[in-house]
């Protein structure tokens, strides 16, 4: 009605054949907006606005990049219009969010799906707050090499916790399905800004592999089960997914356990809390990793169950301790708000000095112990909402309890098996398996560029040239120096990245020779600190010094690797920071946890000393901590207790002074103070006192100098502190060559 039968066929008013519908009134006469309810499921509720365009011109910039289609662009905005105006007259709560706009395009298009996307993309932020779940553009797409016209669509969707999906399609014919009792789970958690779990298990398995869902079958054993999505009684639900790569083809398993946002917004009671236990016990035994995408509002609260849900938490929680502290690791999602006791286990699993399990967060994830809502109701200090007080960007991120950041679930997915194809071991092997790689043993890392600011360096082999930087005391980039060791065809993992106070220790996973490592650098120039410094501490933090932050960045970063891969450490160490402000914030404390944690690391360290290596830093890497350390130090680097220049001042300033009065210049000109008199004494008393200060930072040279020829690398090698000295062409092949003896030693 109100309608040409043939405008109804172009906007395929027949593919609601399954919907009532209602026209509703629309400011722009040529958009056609539907209210349609399903006639079987009167709950499933949703607008369909509907246009045509008659002139798909674009709009390019001078250099033939497309800008914008402007009518196309003005149909989707009366279109979205037509919707808003309609939602605004519901209740907050009642607005519908499975709407669709589809538009009629009349001429046929040229354009590529790159050019579409882009497009799409500017276009995208318009669609706020409008509850669209699908836009359609519906017309013709020319064959750019025959030139033939074919039926095409642009099908552009909304899926929760991936973004835009963005296609070029057949146009479709088949009617609408209503809702089913699945598709209304998963817009209940869309709701919530969570993703239904089972949307995940597809994404989890990847293309060619596998998820099997497990659960207690009628003897409490936990079993896998055969059965349609969306079955599951208990909040949490555990399976095992299976991912073939081309280095482990027969797949990379792992015991996942997902929250439902859907039950409760997954509250913690025994049946959830039972399933985690099982699900650690079915990982134990086969030997793999646990993959926890958590959604979870803590221990569950209601009138029939109270403090025995805390015990069950706790028993969790005992499972999750004893698991990590035998070696077993738990790699943690956030995907959405956890509250109370998830974060509890997340950070049991993931956090502690012993663990070697990752945690990932997204924008849409926080970790809270106490929602906004409670504090504020009970007087309790918040901040704007729970991102504010747990998510990444403010919190988790900068004080290094998020070790990772993903913009999103199948971006958090993405790194998750990054850092599997570093870490993960197959059951019954020793050590994760070896990449192919192209990238040849023996190259020469001195060509590779260096840019940083403030550096007069412009390739790595300037760093260790005795003309550009005779004494290593030049700053550098470190990030630089680990890229050009590693593997030119694998790509670096920066772990902690966000973590603040920490920048002068980099830790990243990568190859070296097709070995999976975990290669940690000492940041080699200053690192401005953010914000106001307080007074009994740096104003930045300085080259080659490890801060309460970093060190326990570093202590962490070998934890995680003991047991599973090599450690290589790029250092340029001066030693630890001693401020008052560093000792307040538990400088010794985690510059101990170092030590402790190359004492007990199980595998191969290679600590390659490429600058200067002074102070407390060689005792907490010393070799007579580890019998599986190898210490290389490139030519021309310093080994000492204590650098020559703070020797000379602090350790022999006695020395310095006997050299200063012994000098002929002092001598002189204390013989002629001594015979003058009067105003000419006072001015050659004046001078003496300058010329003091001036010899006395010549002999102070005099002495660094000795000292360092005296405490130098080839001293260390002498008394066994280092095992070899190495040319600066031939660092990458040596670490290669050490981590290969590591391996076969430890194997």
């Amino acid at each position: 009605r109100g309608m040409h039968p043939m405008v109804a066929r172009r906007l395929q008013l027949q593919r609601l054949a399954h919907f009532d519908l209602t026209r509703l009134p629309s400011a722009d006469e040529d958009v056609y907006l539907f209210k349609c309810v399903a006639k079987q499921n009167p709950a499933d509720e949703r607008l369909i606005a509907m246009a045509q365009v008659r002139d798909l011109t674009p709009l390019r910039d001078s250099d033939g990049r497309l800008i914008t289609l402007p009518a196309a662009e003005g149909a989707l905005a009366a279109c979205l219009a037509a919707i808003r105006s309609h939602q605004a007259e519901r209740s907050a709560k009642s607005r519908l969010d499975t709407n669709r706009v589809l538009i009629y395009c009349w001429p046929p298009s040229d354009l590529s799906l790159d050019e579409l996307r882009g497009m799409v993309h500017r276009a995208a932020p318009s669609t706020a707050g409008a509850g669209i779940r699908e836009v359609m553009f519906v017309g013709q797409q020319r064959n750019p090499d025959t030139g033939e016209l074919k039926p095409a669509a642009l099908r552009i969707a909304a899926k929760p916790g991936a973004g835009l999906l963005i296609d070029i399609i057949d146009p479709p014919t088949e009617p609408i399905t209503p809702l089913d009792d699945y598709a209304q789970r998963v817009l209940r958690a869309s709701r919530r800004g969570t993703t239904y779990l089972y949307e995940i298990t597809g994404m989890l398995a990847g293309p060619h592999g596998s998820f099997v869902e497990y659960d207690f079958d009628e003897h409490g054993e936990l079993v896998p089960v055969d059965r349609p999505p969306g079955q599951n009684t208990a909040a949490m639900v555990v399976g095992v997914v299976t991912t073939p790569t081309e280095r482990y083809p027969e797949g990379v398993k792992r015991v996942v356990l997902l929250g439902d946002p859907t039950k409760a917004l997954g509250a913690l009671s025994e049946p959830e809390c039972s399933r985690v236990v099982a699900a650690i016990d079915l990982a134990e035994r086969m030997r793999v990793p646990v993959e926890w995408f958590a959604v979870s509002a803590g221990a569950k609260i209601s009138m029939d169950s109270g403090t025995e849900n805390l015990d069950w938490v706790g028993r969790a929680l005992n499972r999750i301790v004893r698991f990590t502290q035998a070696g077993g690791e738990i790699n943690v999602v956030v995907a959405g708000i956890n509250v109370g006791a998830q974060p509890y286990w997340n950070a049991e699993a993931t956090m502690l000095m012993h663990t070697k399990g990752v945690l990932v967060m997204t924008p849409d994830s926080a970790m809270v112990l106490t929602g906004k809502q409670s504090l504020d109701f009970s007087g309790g200090v918040s901040a704007e909402d729970n991102f504010g007080i747990g998510g990444y960007d403010r919190v988790m991120g900068p004080n290094g309890q998020a070790q990772y950041w993903a913009r999103n679930l199948p971006a958090a997915r993405d790194v998750l098996m990054e850092h599997y194809d570093h870490t993960y071991v197959m059951p019954g092997e020793r050590w994760p398996r070896r990449a192919a790689t192209s990238d040849p043993h023996d190259r020469d890392i001195s060509s590779f560029p260096h840019e940083a600011p403030g550096s007069d360096f412009r390739t790595v082999g300037d760093i260790f040239s005795a003309e550009a930087n005779p004494d290593r005391k030049k700053p550098f980039d470190i990030r630089t120096v680990m890229r050009a060791v590693a593997d030119q065809d694998h790509p670096l993992l920066e772990r902690w990245a966000g973590m603040a106070d920490a920048e002068t220790a980099v830790v990243t996973d990568t190859h070296l020779g097709g070995y999976p490592v975990c290669l940690i650098g000492i940041e080699s120039r200053s690192v401005p600190r953010r914000g106001f410094p307080p007074t009994d501490g740096p104003d930045t933090y300085t080259a080659g010094t490890l801060f309460p932050q970093s060190s326990k960045k570093v202590a962490r970063a070998i934890n995680a690797a003991s047991g599973n891969r090599p450690v290589v450490v790029l250092a340029n160490l001066s030693g630890f920071d001693g401020s008052p402000e560093s000792m307040r914030k538990l400088q010794l404390e985690y510059g101990a946890e170092i030590g402790r944690a190359v004492v007990n690391f199980s595998g191969p360290i290679v600590f390659c000393v490429i600058s200067r290596y002074h102070g407390g830093a060689f005792v907490v890497f010393s070799k007579a901590l580890n019998p599986n350390m190898q210490v290389l130090a490139v030519e021309g680097s310093f080994a000492s207790v204590i650098g020559g220049a703070p020797a000379a001042a602090v350790v022999f300033p006695g020395e310095v002074n006997k050299r200063t009065a012994a000098d002929p210049r002092v001598k002189d000109l204390e013989a002629r103070v001594a015979e003058a008199s009067g105003a000419e004494r006072a001015a050659l008393s004046s001078e003496l006192a300058d010329l003091r200060a001036s010899v006395r930072a010549e002999k102070l040279s005099e002495v660094a100098a000795e000292f360092d020829a005296i405490h130098s690398i080839e001293r260390a090698v002498r008394v066994g502190s280092v095992d070899r000295i190495i040319k600066a062409e031939r660092l990458r092949p040596e670490l290669i060559a050490a981590v290969e003896r590591g391996l076969q030693d430890r194997s």
